[in-house]
């Protein structure tokens, strides 16, 4: 459908009276709501005497802040006991004294646990005979680096029932 002079004249109206493009397309009918403004714009229309949408408030107050107590609906986790469990290995600790070798003077079968600020000057490795499984380290330290694998937990009642309970 075409633009013809009542319906310019019309649109003009509408515009001014603060109807937005898509309102106003339908009351035109046959128009889309793009059509709409792309008339309006090569007719050069811009100021309205309402705007088509009611202005939003830029500043929001804020809310106040939420007690940081839980809340007493929150539902509460029932204490579970506490197995019998093979306490963990203590970790040993060896004597760090410097040691004998530095970058450059690191071969092979020497132990290459650091020692010290690798920033600073007296930086130096542990330096003594790596075990004999060829691992990087003397006996001493491979039994820091490396702990024994713990045993795994015994499955009874209470681990099923914790189990189950994310299924449910």
């Amino acid at each position: 459908m075409g633009w013809t002079d009542e319906r310019v004249e019309l649109l003009k109206r509408l515009w001014q009276d603060g109807l937005s493009a898509s309102q106003i397309a339908k009351q035109l009918g046959g128009v889309t709501r793009n059509a709409v403004i792309g008339k309006v714009h090569r007719l050069g229309l811009s100021g309205r005497a309402t705007p088509s949408k009611p202005q939003r408030t830029v500043f929001k107050a804020p809310r106040p802040a939420r007690p940081v107590a839980a809340s007493p609906s929150a539902p509460r986790r029932i204490a579970e006991p506490v197995s019998a469990h093979p306490a963990p290995t203590p970790v040993r600790y060896v004597d760090e004294r410097p040691g004998t070798a530095t970058v450059l003077t690191l071969g092979a079968h020497m132990c290459k646990w650091p020692i010290g600020d690798p920033s600073l000057d007296n930086f130096t490795f542990c330096g003594r005979r790596s075990e004999e499984g060829g691992g990087p380290y003397c006996h001493e330290h491979a039994s820091v680096a490396y702990q024994p694998a713990q045993s795994k937990k015994k499955s009874g009642a209470v681990e099923l029932a914790r189990s189950l309970r994310r299924y449910i």
